[in-house]
């Protein structure tokens, strides 16, 4: 079942690169001037991904949802600096009269723009940094993404570099005529009219992108947060909790009659039950512990149209009906083993982590903090971990008994270790040793009264009852004993429906706070999904910072000018706007997913505005008029800016509308790019040469 499903996400991935691979097509046909220079750019495509599958090979890099997501998002990004050469080599070869000076035109328009192309490839590089920095599960999963864009940013600059330029030289080796197409007219059209009112009122346009930054941080706070998006399964895992000390007799019955229940759903096509596990470190499970798998049909074949969280209200009603005397918490999985393998090993969305040293205190506040998560809206499947209820017999050793029959505890004890079994001798076959063991048979260990009744042998071949060499009693004892970090433990856990994952724990965390006192020496700790989520940021945090901070060095090594780096890294909150902004009005809460679309977003973002402003800069040199020079660079540059955005933007569309297995991951850092890449070109193409011009009055030269 997991790899059917792992399965139809990588082909989920596939059908979006070629899905986006067509868009950017259509996109370079209708905005390139003839459908020459579109070739030339589209063959950058299969050449990058076929030189990143090779290098993936080389260093070991699976094919698997996240490495092929990270070619997905890159399929805008490894063509951008081949866009760049592309444009300049036609607009330069359109304005060609002597046709014996093609060549050295070609190469003249390449070397052009050679440096914004390779600096512009090193920011987006950059960008992606900060993903190889995350550890812990979020690091396993967004660290192969991470490694496949750095390789396909590098491998386009390659061929951007080296094929290209020959391409363009045998593509174009036919007079190309100077013309704009329709879309590009249109676009200039209305694009030169905003660009005059943009510089003529400077402060105006910059306090516009200012108000839309500051309206955008206030909607930030109205995003939720979670780790990551919930990946959809087609199947369902129910993770069941019955009294400890159950036989595996009555346990395996009650998993028939669950699994009656379930059956009875018309959207099930099979279930099968789990009792118990071996007790390997990583995973045990005790018979009151059973999995219950879910094989759902397909969609279409629901006799009813009802969502999935319906169906799981209506299976824990019935379950709670039919099979009462159980805990159930609801789960898939694939995603119940990701949780699972956490550091905390906790198989909930969310856990509260109870430290302690005595467990009747400890099992008490676990009870006032599950009884406080259940009045939280939101809470599903709250339960904590049992920490008493195992039934317990104790054989206490009498002294002075043992001591007038003239036996010791060893003797004693020796009869006692029967019950369970005791090692005698092995035997040898071959290379393997096989224990032997002897143990009493079932009707003299069946129940407490047959325990009493054992004999104990003395040196003078009497046979004493057992229950007059020492007390039996049965007892109830603790369930287990949970530790973390060398202290005692004892976890709530819940999972979260119908809202965010942070602002569910922020309520959660204020009603504990209040209705929940703990004594001295006692501490609480959030885990699960949660725990993953503040690890990630709090890395994120750090590591994005520095990360533009490399960035802004290179863009003054670029522009030597400290005043044009800062400009251009304005792009950066500019294009986290339109990304917030998409976000709201999708209705989704901020996860790692989405961080990763802000990464990527930046780079992208920051390549527009070096593409912009080294050309106006070039031009400003050899006239001197920054006014003129905006002008004139604006409009030249308009159609490279609006083909990196489109491209980019198109190229994330069908990752950010797909709804087949896997694009629940993709499809908030799509929603992101695309959103913050229409506010950052706006900026790009507006804020960015109102500022400058305005600097370049009132400042002086930048430097």
């Amino acid at each position: 079942d997991r790899s059917e499903i792992v399965g139809e996400s990588v082909r989920t991935i596939l059908h979006t690169l070629a899905e986006g691979a067509l868009l950017v097509i259509i996109v370079l046909y209708l905005l390139l001037r003839n459908i020459r220079g579109a070739i030339v750019v589209v063959v950058a495509l299969p050449l990058a991904s076929l030189l990143t599958f090779i290098v993936m090979k080389q260093a070991g890099l699976s094919a698997n949802l996240m490495s092929l997501g990270g070619l997905a998002i890159s399929i805008g990004m490894i063509i951008d600096a081949t866009i760049i050469q592309v444009e300049n080599v036609q607009r330069h070869l359109g304005e060609l009269k002597d046709p014996s000076r093609k060549l050295s035109t070609v190469l003249h328009a390449v070397m052009e723009v050679r440096r914004p192309s390779i600096f512009g490839e090193l920011i987006i590089a950059l960008t992606f940094l900060p993903i190889i920095t995350l550890k812990g599960m979020e690091g396993k999963m967004f660290k192969p993404m991470a490694a496949t864009v750095l390789l396909a940013v590098a491998g386009s600059l390659v061929i951007a570099l080296v094929a290209m330029p020959v391409f363009s030289w045998l593509v174009f080796r036919k007079p190309t005529a100077e013309r704009e197409t329709w879309l590009m007219r249109q676009a200039a059209r209305a694009y030169e009219p905003a660009l005059r009112g943009a510089v003529r009122r400077p402060l105006l346009t910059v306090g516009i992108a200012a108000i839309v930054f500051a309206i955008s941080l206030a909607g930030a706070r109205l995003l939720g947060a979670e780790f990551i998006p919930r990946l959809d399964e087609g199947s369902l895992l129910i993770q069941m909790y019955r009294l400890p000390g159950i036989s595996i007799s009555e346990s395996l019955h009650g998993n028939e009659i669950i699994e009656k229940v379930l059956l009875e759903f018309p959207e099930v096509e099979g279930v099968y039950s789990r009792t118990g596990r071996a007790e390997v470190a990583i995973d045990p499970m005790a018979i009151d512990q059973s999995d219950v798998y879910i094989f759902l049909k397909p969609p279409s074949q629901w006799p009813r149209s009802r969502t999935k969280e319906d169906l799981v209200e209506a299976m824990r009603r019935k379950l709670h009906e039919r099979a009462p005397g159980a805990a159930y918490s609801f789960s898939q999985p694939i995603q119940m083993r990701t949780q699972e393998m956490m550091e905390s090993g906790i198989r909930s969305d969310v856990a509260v982590k109870i430290f302690g040293d005595d467990l009747d205190v400890l099992g008490q506040k676990a009870g006032e903090v599950a009884a406080a998560l259940e009045r939280v809206p939101g809470a599903a499947d709250v339960r904590a971990e049992r920490v008493a209820g195992m039934p317990y017999l104790r054989i206490k050793i009498r002294r002075e008994a043992i001591a007038r029959h003239g036996l010791d505890a060893a003797d004693v004890l020796a009869t006692v270790e029967t019950i369970g079994g005791k090692a005698v001798g092995e035997v040898v076959e071959g290379n393997r040793r096989v224990p032997i063991q002897i143990r009493l048979e079932e009707f003299d260990r069946a129940d407490v009264e047959a325990i009493r009744k054992l004999k104990v042998g003395d040196d003078e071949g009497h046979f004493i009852p057992l229950d007059q060499l020492a007390d039996i009693r049965e007892e109830e004892g603790p369930a287990q004993i949970s530790r973390e970090d060398a202290q005692r433990r004892v976890s709530v856990e819940a999972n979260v429906r119908g809202r965010d994952l942070a602002t569910f724990v922020s309520e959660a965390r204020s009603r504990i706070d209040r209705d929940v006192r703990l004594p001295e020496g006692y501490s609480i700790e959030w885990g699960g999904q949660f725990e993953q989520l503040t690890s990630a940021s709090r890395r994120l945090a750090l590591a994005v910072p520095l990360a533009l901070l490399a960035i802004y060095s290179l863009l003054y090594l670029n522009f030597h000018s400290f005043r044009l780096a800062t400009l251009i890294l304005l792009n950066v909150p500019m294009a986290a706007s339109g990304g917030i902004f998409a976000l709201l009005l999708r209705g989704m809460p901020f996860s790692v997913s989405a961080g990763v679309g802000f990464i990527a977003l930046f780079g992208i973002a920051v390549l527009n505005g070096v593409v912009l402003l080294s050309y106006v800069k070039q031009l400003e040199t050899g006239a001197g008029d920054a006014s003129a020079a905006v002008f004139a660079g604006a409009k030249i540059r308009l159609r490279p800016v609006l083909m990196t955005a489109l491209v980019a933007s198109l190229g994330f569309l069908p990752m950010a509308l797909s709804h087949s297995a896997g694009a629940e991951v993709q499809r908030p850092l799509a929603t992101v790019v695309i959103g913050g890449l229409v506010t950052s070109t706006a900026l790009t193409l507006l804020v960015l040469p109102a500022a400058y011009v305005w600097l370049q009055r009132n400042l002086g030269r930048a430097r």
